[in-house]
């Protein structure tokens, strides 16, 4: 999955996203002018090559790439978890409508699904994270995720829960360096893992990994790691849908050396999708020299992203 550069398709866009080994694009704020140009790129695209998935990064708060025209102002997913300390069913009712908001305005501008909802936990530790998280609570954060979650779906929109296993607990930013969590293993299970179980058992069909090595478990960041990504994601908590790398231009993925490198340690992970977002060259660089393998389940898992 590759950004592309501007408003409207470059012939260099072109050229990469007819490469039948490119899944989808990632849009940002440089795509976005107004909602008549932003209906005009995704219809370029899908003109292109209608088996493209379209998404963004539009969680709410200071990550809405959207802001003008038909979008409304999410707020940051933090505003629900103090309102749940209030009003519960209240809060959760929220949710559900911030969920059904970002679907429907992003189904009507021709984009499948957002990378929402963040399932960190609010440790009060990672500014990257901050108020992006509904809560400290794994709990609370399931019960509002999965009302968020539920949102989307009523208006046609799949969801993608990050960061596996958990970002919340570090300082570090993934990126602009990589983050380390010393903790053990059973403290992140008891923790951080909650959320992202409790929406695995509701059906979650996509996840994004973490930039960040959890050296009790690992040497390796969580998006390059077997152990957490084929031990424990897919086999002790029994996913089967799609794993999204995240960009793996941050620096946190740079100790796998290469853009080529970095994507093969992602794929033999057990990674479905690797994310390029702003480096074009970097992109131009893996499209010549990248051969992922066979991905069996790979059309299967792509096809529940799609917008309906």
């Amino acid at each position: 999955m590759l950004g592309v550069e501007g408003l409207a398709l470059t012939d260099c866009d072109r050229a990469r996203l007819a490469d039948p080994r490119v899944g989808g694009v990632i849009l940002f704020a440089r795509n976005f002018e107004s909602s008549a140009q932003l209906r005009a790129l995704t219809s370029e695209i899908r003109a292109l090559r209608p088996v493209l998935l379209v998404a963004v990064d539009h969680e709410g708060g200071r990550v809405q790439r959207f802001r003008t025209g038909e979008f409304s102002a999410i707020p940051p997913m933090r505003s629900l978890g103090e309102r749940f300390e209030l009003e519960p069913p209240a809060a959760s009712d929220a949710a559900f409508a911030h969920g059904a908001t970002i679907a429907r305005e992003l189904r009507a501008h021709g984009v499948d699904f957002s990378f929402t909802p963040v399932l960190d936990l609010d440790y009060a530790a990672s500014a990257v994270i901050g108020d992006r998280a509904f809560h400290a609570d794994p709990i609370v954060v399931a019960d509002l995720a999965s009302a968020l979650v539920r949102g989307l779906a009523s208006a046609g929109c799949a969801a993608v829960g990050k960061h596996f296993p958990g970002h919340g607990f570090v300082a570090a930013d993934s990126h602009v360096d990589t983050p380390v969590d010393a903790r053990t293993l059973d403290d992140i299970l008891r923790a951080d893992v909650v959320p992202f179980a409790a929406l695995i058992q509701e059906g979650l069909p996509a996840i994004m990994p973490a930039h960040v090595v959890y050296p009790a478990v690992d040497a390796r960041p969580a998006g390059f790691s077997r152990i957490w990504i084929g031990d424990i994601l897919r086999g002790r908590l029994g996913f089967d849908g799609l794993i999204f790398s995240d960009d793996l231009e941050m620096a946190g993925a740079h100790s796998a050396g290469d853009v080529v490198a970095r994507a093969d340690a992602a794929i033999d992970a057990g990674c479905d999708v690797v994310l390029l977002c702003n480096d074009f060259a970097a992109m131009d660089d893996l499209l010549a020299r990248f051969a992922p393998p066979p991905q069996p389940h790979l059309a299967r898992r792509m096809e529940r992203m799609k917008g309906r």
